[in-house]
């Protein structure tokens, strides 16, 4: 099995570390990896180019690797329970560039272990801009928006 989990992290961790990002201004969209707080419940998501994976850890995931494409990454993660492991849910999206262009997110659900993911493909072309909107629901309570804004660049 190859460890999408340690990938994903260690992607997101990056990005994290090379975003600024106001997070006291919520109508600012967010950029880069990051999560928002949601009652009991982190959302953590992140939009990367599928370049990043590798060409074995794209093909077990379905993930189409392409100088064109990138990918949304959401976890959920129940902060009230030992250890803020990751949980089940239904997730949803859209993605909008700076012409009005309109992208339905369809998510899959990956596990990994303990590990929960849901990724969406995203086709784009170079400097695109997308404003990205991720709806979360479960049954024990969480119905969380996230908003935030990707740029994505051609390798």
């Amino acid at each position: 099995m190859f460890n999408l989990k340690r990938i994903l992290m260690a992607l997101v961790m990056g990005i994290t570390a090379v975003s600024s990002v106001n997070a006291n201004d919520k109508e600012t969209p967010q950029t880069g990896g990051q999560y928002e707080q949601s009652g009991r419940y982190q959302l953590h998501y992140s939009a990367l180019p599928t370049t990043l994976l590798t060409p074995k850890v794209a093909s077990t995931y379905g993930i189409k690797r392409s100088s064109y494409n990138g990918f949304i990454n959401i976890s959920i993660l129940d902060t009230l329970r030992d250890g803020n492991p990751a949980v089940s849910g239904k997730v949803s999206g859209k993605a909008v560039n700076l012409t009005g262009k309109l992208v339905e997110l369809e998510f899959k659900e990956i596990k990994e272990g303990s590990a929960i993911y849901y990724i969406a493909s995203i086709p784009f072309r170079h400097k695109e801009q997308f404003t990205i909107q991720v709806r979360a629901v479960n049954s024990e309570g969480l119905n969380s928006l996230v908003k935030f804004t990707q740029q994505f660049y051609v390798d």
